[in-house]
């Protein structure tokens, strides 16, 4: 299926039939799961309780189990301004007003050691061409595939600085996509410089933009421009499990 938009005073299609998942499955049980945030395994445990069982495999008629997890430690998931407000803004609300399909650009960058720290500043957007989508999905390097199942924590990732966000604020990125944990350092005493960077918090807040973190974008995905489908569930929450998913430009 082919759809047709303009974009930036040009018209573009995009192929709908391809999708390129960028999201990383939510496992519990100890299945191979994404973690980070010092939060344990998530679990999904078959409900119990006046001679119900909610398995199958226990004689049960269906499975019915109970989930627990953290949107922000467990896998792939989008936040909106609500995550560093003292009002809890709903990522749910915040879709219900956005379009469902919005130009991605896909770039590719490296981050640099300083002081001991990998950090991605706003020299590496120089590399990127342009002109830039309302989106931009950043795979880093090295992109290795452990990077689906890999235990964060206390790793001290790679981030990025308030520059960065900046740039991309002024350039017109109103969703950013990232294959870490967070944009910020993971000890940064609360400062989470980059959020309100790019959130503009507290001084001109911007509603109706997004951080989506924990994503894995494959090395088979060049980069350049995309249409992005993203899907976020609906969770009256700051931040909520969700689906990216780009479709190739043809």
């Amino acid at each position: 299926m082919i759809c047709q938009f303009m974009w930036n005073g040009e018209a573009h299609q995009a192929d709908l039939g391809q999708a390129i998942d960028l999201s990383l499955v939510l496992a519990g049980n100890g299945k191979a799961n994404p973690s980070a945030w010092y939060v344990g395994d998530p679990k999904m445990v078959p409900v119990r309780g006046e001679g119900f069982v909610g398995a199958v495999a226990e004689g049960g008629s269906v499975n019915f189990r109970d989930i627990t997890f953290n949107p922000h430690g467990h896998g792939t998931h989008t936040e909106c301004l609500g995550h560093i407000t003292q009002d809890i803004h709903s990522v749910d609300t915040c879709f219900r007003n956005l379009p469902s399909l919005v130009p991605c650009t896909v770039a590719t960058l490296t981050p640099k050691e300083i002081d001991g720290d990998l950090i991605l500043d706003v020299d590496l957007l120089d590399e990127v061409a342009g002109p830039w989508g309302e989106a931009m999905a950043i795979r880093t390097t090295p992109n290795g595939d452990d990077k689906r199942t890999r235990a964060w924590s206390n790793t001290n990732p790679p981030y990025f600085t308030a520059a960065f966000m900046h740039k991309l604020v002024e350039s017109g990125v109103k969703h950013v996509l990232v294959d870490l944990p967070s944009v910020d350092r993971e000890v940064d005493g609360g400062r989470l410089e980059a959020h309100h960077a790019f959130w503009r918090v507290p001084d001109n807040p911007r509603h109706g933009c997004t951080i989506t973190e924990l994503i894995h974008v494959p090395d088979s995905t060049p980069d350049g421009l995309y249409l992005l489908n993203l899907q976020v569930a609906p969770m009256d929450n700051d931040a909520a499990i969700s689906r990216p998913v780009l479709h190739p430009l043809v």
